[in-house]
C-alpha cells in the first residue's frame, strides 16, 4: 500500500513545518513508521523512525530539530520540523519497513527552505 505524505511547502530558513502521513488498515499501531527524504541529485536517506512502542530515532542532521510522533487512533505519523535549513530541502516520504523492503513508495511531499 502506498502511503501519502502531506504538509510540505515553501518556508524560510528558521521556520517550521509539520508533515503528516496516514496509513490505511487496522494494524497501524503494530508496526514502525519511518520518514525519509530525497534531495535533488542525492540518494534517499532516513530522517526519523518511530517504533510501535513509540521509541524514536533520528538522523544526526535533524536531531534536536525534528520530532517524529504517531497517533494510532488516527493511523497517522507526523514529522514536526523546526529550525529548518536550506539543506533540508527535499521530497519527504513516509514508509513502513515492509514497504521499504519491497521498494514501494508513495508520492512524497516537497519541502523547500529558502535562505
Amino acid at each position: 500500500v502506498q502511503l501519502q505524505a502531506s504538509g510540505g511547502g515553501l518556508v524560510q530558513a528558521g521556520g517550521s513545518l509539520r508533515l503528516s502521513c496516514v496509513a490505511p488498515g487496522s494494524s497501524f499501531s503494530s508496526y514502525a513508521m519511518i520518514w525519509y527524504r530525497q534531495a535533488p541529485g542525492k540518494q534517499r536517506e532516513l530522517v526519523a523512525r518511530i517504533g510501535s512502542g513509540g521509541r524514536t530515532g533520528y538522523a544526526d542532521s535533524v536531531k534536536d530539530r525534528f520530532t517524529i510522533s504517531r497517533d494510532n487512533a488516527k493511523n497517522t505519523v507526523y514529522l514536526q520540523m523546526n529550525s529548518l535549513k536550506p539543506e533540508d530541502t527535499a521530497l519527504y516520504y513516509c514508509n513502513t519497513p515492509l514497504g521499504y523492503s519491497r521498494d514501494i513508495w508513495g508520492q512524497g511531499t516537497l519541502v523547500t527552505v529558502s535562505s
